[in-house]
């Protein structure tokens, strides 16, 4: 009985067009009054004790350099740069936002900043080029989701809060499943493209390729720092973010050039905004998380799944399964944080390692990000774009799909998420 009053109660709340934060609270306060929980308290309580983690911090931070990337100009060198060596291949637009999108991802961790900077570059290249913009919107939309899944991944660090996981972990384990969804989608472009006649771009010679290069180079070093130091435990996921976010501000300021100090408020206002949304939600969700464990909710849906318990595969298939499905309708933070407290507890229980778990997870929520009815991501491409949803959705198909498979075949190999982590912990 409680599982259907906290789905009915969510649902219905958020179906009466309450925004998620407030239907967490709520979904808590009227699972509260079915327990004959009356101390308000509680609420409160478990809102502070939700957000109040250190960890956390990374979340300001990395948005933070996120903004100072785009705003210095780090983007849009790095954009350049993957132009000037595979811009001249047929299709060469496509592969460069790829390309771009992967190193991008290692920089920010956010998908909806890296579609955003993507897409205000790369769209009206590529529609002047006459690429079909539908599937133009499509690539870059799945090349966007690359960011939640290779560090630094702001996902991570809050799925690792909430599930009381290694972030470091996980973020090293998610380097090789976030490159095979670029690569997925570099073969899914290359197929989708196969009757079209685009516009190459000029070839550059080796000189122009080099200078542009170095111009990025600046850009390029900062995956470099985090995950190397990351790995010599150096710092944590917190300090890497202020190390992001700090070389971000040097580099915007002082190499390039291109961030004035009057421009700095601006910045820092919507990296707080972002950051203020982000943080509410995870502490909305505490109050959630909380009465989840209280009413043994975990322990239902064990009980549910037992058949399969003795099935690590097909165990983890099935909740890949659900969460697909529940990422078309909520965004990925609110998935995350409404999710983790419910499937960690069986996925301890079936013996699945955590960090695996994890970045399977994350990828399968920002595939979420593409899916309609909600695709946020979707509708950032599509308002950066300006074309209709519609032409967009069967534009994004073939690489969504291409996507999936990739989670499908990490289901079937898990050696494939651990071994880079086996390789690096050695």
């Amino acid at each position: 009985m409680i599982v259907f009053v906290f789905i009915a109660s969510l649902l219905g709340l958020m179906a009466l067009g309450m925004p998620v934060a407030f239907a967490l609270i709520g979904c808590g306060l009227v699972m509260m009054l079915h327990m004959g929980i009356t101390d308000p308290q509680i609420v409160i309580q478990n809102m502070w004790d939700g957000a109040n983690s250190f960890p956390l911090l990374a979340v300001p931070f990395f948005m933070l350099a996120g903004e100072l990337m785009n705003a210095g100009g780090m983007t849009r060198r790095i954009i350049t740069m993957a132009m000037a060596w595979i811009g001249h291949i047929r299709g060469g637009l496509g592969y460069v936002a790829v390309i771009a999108a992967v190193i991008m991802a290692s920089l920010s961790g956010s998908a909806v900043a890296d579609t955003a900077a993507l897409a205000s570059v790369l769209i009206p290249l590529m529609r002047n080029a006459g690429y079909n913009i539908d599937r133009s919107c499509g690539l870059i939309a799945c090349g966007g989701i690359i960011a939640p899944v290779i560090p630094p991944s702001i996902g991570m660090i809050i799925f690792g809060v909430t599930a009381g996981v290694s972030i470091t972990k996980l973020f090293i384990a998610g380097i090789v499943p976030g490159v095979l969804m670029g690569v997925a989608i570099m073969f899914a472009w290359r197929w989708s493209i196969k009757r079209d006649n685009p516009r190459v771009e000029p070839r550059r010679n080796m000189a122009e390729r080099l200078t542009e290069t170095r111009n990025a180079l600046w850009a390029l070093v900062l995956p470099i720092v985090i995950i190397g130091g990351l790995k010599f435990g150096l710092f944590t996921p917190t300090e890497a973010a202020v190390i992001a976010a700090a070389y971000s501000l040097f580099v915007g300021v002082v190499i390039y050039r291109e961030i004035k100090i009057p421009d700095l408020f601006g910045l820092m206002y919507r990296a707080a905004e972002t950051t203020a949304v982000i943080m509410f939600l995870v502490a909305a969700a505490g109050v959630s998380a909380w009465l989840i464990t209280t009413a043994n909710i975990p322990q239902q849906l064990a009980e549910m799944v037992q058949p399969f318990m003795g099935n690590k595969m097909l165990l983890t298939a099935i909740l890949m399964l659900l969460v697909l499905v529940v990422g078309t309708a909520l965004d990925f933070t609110p998935t995350v944080l409404i999710m983790t407290p419910v499937l960690m507890p069986v996925v301890k229980q079936a013996g699945i390692d955590p960090v695996y778990f994890g970045v399977l997870f994350i990828m399968n929520n920002a595939i979420g990000l593409v899916t309609p009815p909600v695709g946020t991501v979707l509708n950032v491409v599509c308002g950066v774009a300006k074309v209709p949803m519609t032409g967009v959705i069967k534009g994004v198909m073939p690489f969504m799909i291409a996507q999936i498979i990739v989670l499908a075949l990490l289901v079937i190999f898990p050696q494939i998420v651990m071994w880079p982590l086996a390789m690096m912990s050695r």
